[in-house]
């Protein structure tokens, strides 16, 4: 036995964390500015810091970790900056359950700086569990540089950012509509608003008109307990049902205030009875056509959801309450028309599941119209280009419509607002460092509550987490990223942010290209959730399969922007993927008897097997890398597979066993042996960036050099050029291989059983090539003996044939089967047969079945009928084809 040692069993819960263990103790994932060397930057989407690992952080990982290790291969100064989210609303919600209400506590008994040190000590015990999650799946990350949301110098940005745009004039203070959560007792940004379609109803209101007795207008609402907040009835200017009723002024029932009628063009003529009651105070549509026209905005909620005493009577009743209640006492007074079945999209909070609602309140907004036009046109010029294409039209579209950005939250853990309130004179002062004093009037002054929604932090990530606003050397070399690699369903909230952050801040773009994926959905398409019960822990598929199976699945069942359907029959089937290799690279050890690790071929020792491996892989070296440049990762996957299964594994190996096991083969055997490994250590390097563990462990047991995988050069094409034309006639070697054997198997033929291949040649280029290498076919195609045929030759009678490009291929069927033993065999199979069709017949004719069985069910029977039939008419024309014999 050779100095190489064999490989055991392939075991990956074995394998995987001694090797991240190592990659990390020799800081392989770690670089140094080196301005020598051109960069390679990714920015890890901050996960949170609350987080568990879900199948879209695998994806989203598995991806980045591809093009990073790809990149670090091929010799560029990578750096791939990881990071958590302060998560403000998740976190304090977190600490709020899970620890607080525990001991029978709230916020309020701590205060807020006793609970802010409670969650920094929540976060030091618990919050970094996804970090070790994400390191469990393979991810390249520098860990060194590690970042977090509310770090001092990501702080210190934050605040630079807040200032610089409050100067600008770019960020104000003001009451304006938000999305309120009553249990959470914030502003939520968009995103954190789940919307789904509920079943509801419309209920049909009549609203007296003032001094026209028994003159009512009907209006249709989903929402009457809001009624109380009604400041206008809207109707469409062309909607000429109500022409005459547009100036005139109605009643609001149970208030008694005096409201207009109003012409606005949003109105649809085709909802409800075309008029619409406007409550400014609790619709963003109604808001908007307040401030079109000038109308008030009256809040009749408290921040709890109860209804505050602008309700009236209904004072102190919850949203659902006072609904009822409302809708009751309308039916009393005869004001309520008829209720509709409606169904509509309600928004929900995305942490507690509490009914959003829509209130006015005072907050701190971003002017986004200055900041969206140049993130918009630096698109449209393709400084930044969407992989797929197709989701520039996402981030345009929704530039193109932006509203004003509430950016407070009313919460106590986060980037706390740095304005503050003068107790005496009343100036507000924004300031960059804290202040004790008025800078006005010298009088105490207090901070605003709030913090900032978690967005606005997250906005800066490209450049903050580098340093800014510190020119640092990070930020000089690696900035503008590379590429930024996250789901679709981002692309408003995060991408854009940072995009017209980075253009503000650092006048250049944050990042090249955009790579968007979709989300993993479960087999069936449906989206992963609690409330499914589908979700698919990646841990568990990890502890089962390996990250090398989960990671490979995830990237091959991935279009870029397309939703994937997650299989479990697909992890097990690359768990076996990364076995075959295994088992190829422990039968390429094992016949290293005697290598020399000096020995390179000459052109004249290559066989033509040799040739066509050769051809093959460096055709797949190119097609690896164009895949991998161009973003298509799944294509790259696949090539990568296709390559190391069929042509290594299937074909080249067997072709090489005959040379490997002459002891005596010299030359020859030093050549089979030099392809092997050669081509072997290549291959793992080409599949290193997608199953990093597997391909780490096999190559050190190969001869190589350099400490690593990790840091191995991409590969390259082999120094031997010039083969299309060997490949080609292997190909051709090889079709007629599989021609045989797809043979032997329709004939049933035992595998054990050799027999004669009779070849007629009708492509003269390929007679020295079959006459030269006529022993393929008994390594492969089962021969005992290969004829080759003159173009006089008669050919064979009673003979089954296949035909490739330029060769017909011959078997002897007397030779191959026992005619009688296969009669036999078919009377039992097709006795087997009629006897399903039978039943399948009866059952189909069975009217009670028809008639209670699901369609799905009986198309199924229906389906499994034809396949019988089918299969008896192939049973019938095998049987008369053996009367040939």
């Amino acid at each position: 036995m050779s100095e190489y040692k064999n490989l055991e069993a392939y075991n990956p819960a074995e394998i995987e964390q001694s090797w991240y263990s190592f990659w990390e103790k020799k800081n392989y994932f770690h670089e140094e500015v080196d301005p020598a060397k051109k960069p390679f930057s990714i920015v890890l989407p901050p996960p949170n810091v609350t987080g568990q690992l879900h199948m879209g952080h695998a994806l989203d990982n598995t991806l980045q970790d591809i093009l990073i290790r790809f990149k670090r291969m091929q010799g560029y100064n990578v750096l791939w900056m990881p990071g958590t989210d302060h998560a403000g609303i998740a976190t304090q919600v977190k600490v709020e359950k899970n620890v607080l209400e525990k001991e029978g506590k709230s916020r309020y008994d701590l205060g807020r700086d006793e609970f802010i040190k409670r969650v920094w000590e929540w976060k030091h015990e618990y919050g970094n569990t996804i970090v070790k999650q994400i390191r469990s799946l393979g991810a390249s990350c520098d860990w060194s540089r590690e970042r977090f949301t509310l770090d001092d110098g990501y702080y210190k940005a934050v605040r630079e950012v807040f200032v610089r745009l409050y100067e600008k004039g770019l960020i104000y203070r003001g009451e304006r509509i938000t999305n309120w959560c009553p249990s959470c007792h914030t502003a939520l940004s968009d995103i954190e608003v789940e919307h789904a379609d509920e079943k509801g109803h419309l209920w049909f209101i009549n609203y007296p008109v003032k001094g026209e007795d028994g003159v009512f207008v009907t209006v249709a609402t989903t929402r009457p307990e809001t009624m109380f907040g009604d400041v206008a009835v809207a109707v469409n200017p062309e909607d000429e049902r109500y022409n005459a009723l547009i100036g005139k002024t109605l009643v609001l029932p149970f208030v008694e205030r005096e409201i207009p009628v109003i012409a606005d063009s949003y109105v649809d003529p085709a909802f409800g009875t075309g008029c619409v009651k406007i409550t400014p105070a609790h619709d963003p549509n109604d808001f908007e056509m307040g401030q079109r026209h000038n109308l008030e905005s009256i809040v009749v909620m408290n921040l709890d959801g109860t209804m505050n005493d602008g309700a009236g009577k209904f004072s102190g009743l919850t949203r659902e309450e006072a609904r009822k209640q409302v809708v009751n006492e309308l039916q009393d007074m005869g004001l309520l028309v008829k209720i509709e079945e409606h169904d509509h999209s309600v928004g929900h909070c995305s942490r507690c599941d509490t009914i959003v609602e829509p209130l006015v309140s005072k907050q701190w907004f971003v002017k986004m119209e200055p900041l969206a036009k140049p993130a918009l046109k630096t698109v449209q010029d393709g400084n930044i280009e969407f992989v797929p294409e197709r989701f520039t039209k996402t981030y345009t579209n929704w530039l193109e419509n932006i509203r004003d950005w509430c950016i407070s939250r009313q919460l106590w853990w986060g980037h706390r607002i740095p304005a503050w309130y003068c107790d005496e004179c009343g100036e507000v002062t924004v300031s960059r460092e804290d202040i004790t004093v008025c800078p006005h009037c010298g009088g105490h002054v207090t901070q605003d509550p709030d913090v900032l929604d978690t967005w606005f932090s997250s906005g800066l990530w490209p450049f903050a987490t580098m340093g800014w606003p510190e020119s640092t050397a990070e930020l000089k070399h690696w900035y503008p990223t590379s590429v930024l690699v996250t789901g679709y369903d981002i692309i408003f909230f995060w991408v854009a942010r940072m995009i017209f952050s980075a253009l503000e801040f650092m006048d250049e773009i944050p990042f090249k290209h955009v790579f968007i994926h979709g989300l993993v959905r479960d087999s069936q398409g449906r989206k992963m959730s609690k409330s499914l019960g589908n979700g698919i822990n990646p841990l568990d598929v990890i502890s089962e399969y390996g990250a090398d199976a989960l990671r490979f699945t995830l990237v091959t069942g991935n279009t870029p922007g397309n939703d994937m359907r997650f299989y479990m029959e697909r992890v097990e089937a690359n768990r076996n993927f990364a076995n075959k290799i295994w088992n190829a690279a422990k039968f390429v050890i094992m016949n290293l008897d005697g290598y020399d690790e000096s020995f390179v071929p000459s052109e004249d020792d290559l066989t033509l097997a040799d040739r066509w491996i050769i051809e093959s892989y460096n055709n797949a070296v190119e097609r690896i890398t164009a895949n991998l440049d161009k973003f298509e990762l799944g294509e790259a996957a696949a090539a990568v597979y296709d390559f190391i299964w069929n042509s290594y594994c299937d074909w080249y190996i067997e072709l090489a066993k005959p040379r490997l096991y002459n002891k005596e083969g010299g030359r020859d055997r030093q050549t089979a042996q030099y392809v092997l490994v050669t081509i072997l250590r290549h291959m793992l390097e080409l599949l290193h960036p997608f199953m990093p563990f597997v391909t780490e462990h096999i190559w050190q047991h190969l001869p190589h050099e350099g400490e690593s995988i990790v840091v191995a050069p991409w590969p390259t094409a082999l120094p031997f050029a010039g083969y299309a034309q060997a490949a080609a006639h292997m190909e051709v070697m090889m079709d007629a291989i599989k021609g045989i054997r797809n043979m032997r198997a329709e004939m049933n033929v035992p595998m054990g059983k050799r027999s004669e291949v009779i070849l007629s040649i009708t492509d003269d280029s390929l007679t020295d090539v079959i006459k030269s290498h006529s022993d393929y076919f008994e390594t492969l195609g089962w021969a005992d003996k290969v004829t080759l045929l003159s173009s006089a030759d008669e050919k064979p009678q009673n003979a089954t044939v296949t035909v490739v490009n330029g060769l017909e291929v011959y078997l002897l069927l007397k030779d191959l089967i026992d005619a009688d033993k296969e009669r036999v065999r078919l009377a039992k199979e097709q006795a087997t047969v009629q006897k399903e069709i039978a039943r399948l017949e009866g059952k189909l004719s069975n009217q009670g079945f028809l008639a209670k069985a699901p369609a799905e069910v009986v198309a199924k029977e229906q389906a499994k009928l034809a396949e019988y039939k089918q299969k008896q008419q192939a049973l019938k024309e095998r049987e008369e084809f053996l009367k040939t014999l």
